[in-house]
């Protein structure tokens, strides 16, 4: 059964209030966690009347049980509020996979290794598989030195949480990161707000650039000459 810990005891999610505590006597804590001592149970409802609060059964399985009062409402929508944020924060523990082959050459090596920091970086837990095939599952030691290279060059990311070990035909090792999943989360939101900033500044600043050029283009333009009437027109004529 689930339960919340406050001052005074346990309390479970089936709580009894006021008039369904049906004991004679009960250890009373008041609202402010103080002790009272033990009280009968018409005492301890009157007391909770007088401070208009509820009398809630916080350790029923105490002899007497213990109660405390409180707002019992209050004290229900706290704990739902916090109930929210904890399932908000906790993140799920994801590892991903990564295969390589024990040859694998510079390129290939490269971008795996590109992917593998990705993952670290992002929080998560990485799988390392060496798939050997055919005569290279004799030379378990290719495979160990690709691991011990790839862990090498991600140590300021990640750790080695599992040793190689070989499986049959593959070689597995986990990688771990070295951040929490929240702590990565929130370092690549604060890299996307920083990004988006950048990236704003410098559309206004080339916005400023190319009204400048316009001003600058107006101020020196040489101004058009005014026409002349031509010489041929009748002078009673009008333009």
């Amino acid at each position: 059964m689930a339960s919340h810990t406050i001052s005074g005891g346990s309390i479970t999610t089936e709580l009894r209030v006021n008039d369904r505590i049906r004991v004679p006597e009960v250890r009373l804590v008041g609202p402010g966690g103080e002790q009272v001592g033990i009280v009968r149970i018409e005492d301890a409802l009157r007391l909770a009347a007088e401070a208009d609060l509820d009398l809630v059964e916080v350790a029923p399985t105490a002899r007497p049980p213990v109660c405390r009062l409180m707002d019992y409402g209050k004290f229900k929508y706290e704990t739902a509020q916090k109930a929210r944020e904890s399932r908000r924060n906790q993140t799920n523990t994801v590892i991903k996979e990564m295969k390589l082959r024990p040859k694998i050459d510079q390129h290939d090596y490269d971008t795996k290794k590109g992917h593998v920091v990705r993952f670290l970086k992002a929080g998560d837990k990485v799988k390392i598989t060496i798939m050997f095939r055919g005569r290279e599952q004799h030379r378990p030691e290719l495979g160990y030195r690709l691991l011990q290279r790839l862990a090498a060059d991600v140590e300021d990311l990640g750790f080695i949480e599992s040793n190689a070990r070989q499986d049959g035909r593959n070689m597995t090792m986990v990688l771990g990161p070295l951040k929490k999943k929240s702590e990565a989360q929130a370092e690549v939101k604060a890299e996307k707000v920083k990004t988006t900033a950048a990236k704003a500044a410098e559309k206004d600043a080339e916005a400023a650039e190319v009204k400048a050029h316009r001003e600058a283009v107006q101020k020196t333009a040489t101004p058009k000459k005014p026409r002349r009437r031509s010489e041929n027109l009748d002078p009673d004529m009008e333009a």
